[in-house]
């Protein structure tokens, strides 16, 4: 298989693909699609995803995939040699997982990405911040974080539902999290300083798959210097 990866390592999603195919040791080519220069809205990049977005893979130079989540799903299951725990062949192991991701979009997203849009990027888009709208996105995030704590993070497992080992959900929902990192210590211990649940799952999901983890990481705290961000 000829695995071409199109993404861009400020993006959540993104993060979560490249990190799962160096974890998983998969043969990949990746390819940086720089959304603050607007590569993402290329006539060529649409031919890929004509959605605009990354992350986005083409296999074998003609089956091409955008969404994280169906992307992960692909690999998980179409790859040979990735770890069984990511993507358990267990139906109903594999519906608790879905119904994570389901959930993600609509609940941990809108409330994380959209805070860090609203309170510090999107002059970097050619927007306005919002801090009115960044008042809600915070209330959605931290509501989200608190589910998680009480319904998934378990203290029979490290991991989503008392697992052991991380499934593509973890990686997903933590590196969603790790986007609070372009924010200033103060405010990124306001918001996640009441949940020490959450903050065990990260090291504990950095640590299941580090190095890589923290060397995808790296481009959140170099963006963050360069564009000069508050620490």
């Amino acid at each position: 298989m000829e695995l071409k990866v199109y993404v861009d390592r400020l993006s959540q999603p993104s993060r979560a693909i490249v990190i799962f195919c160096k974890v998983n040791k998969l043969d990949f080519e990746e390819v940086g699609i720089e959304l603050l220069k607007g590569q993402h809205l290329t006539p060529e990049f649409k031919e890929i995803n004509p959605m605009g977005k990354v992350p986005a893979i083409v296999v074998d130079g003609k089956f091409k995939l955008f969404e994280s989540h169906a992307i992960l799903i692909f690999l998980a299951s179409a790859c040979p040699g990735v770890a069984e725990h990511w993507y358990p062949a267990d139906p109903y192991r594999r519906a608790e997982i879905h119904s994570i991701l389901d959930w993600h979009h609509s609940n941990l997203r809108r409330g994380s990405a959209e805070f860090i849009q609203n309170t510090l990027v999107a002059p970097f888009f050619g927007r306005p911040l919002n801090p009115q709208a960044a008042v809600e996105n915070e209330k959605v995030l931290a509501s989200s974080l608190s589910k998680i704590e009480a319904l998934w993070l378990k203290e029979s497992g490290q991991f989503l539902h008392g697992s052991s080992q991380p499934s593509i959900a973890d990686l997903c929902l933590v590196c969603e999290i790790m986007q609070l990192e372009f924010l200033g210590e103060t405010d990124r211990n306001r918001i996640l300083g009441p949940f020490k649940k959450i903050q065990r799952w990260i090291e504990d999901t950095k640590n299941a798959t580090n190095p890589y983890f923290d060397e995808v990481h790296q481009s959140i705290f170099a963006a963050k210097a360069k564009l000069q961000m508050p620490s």
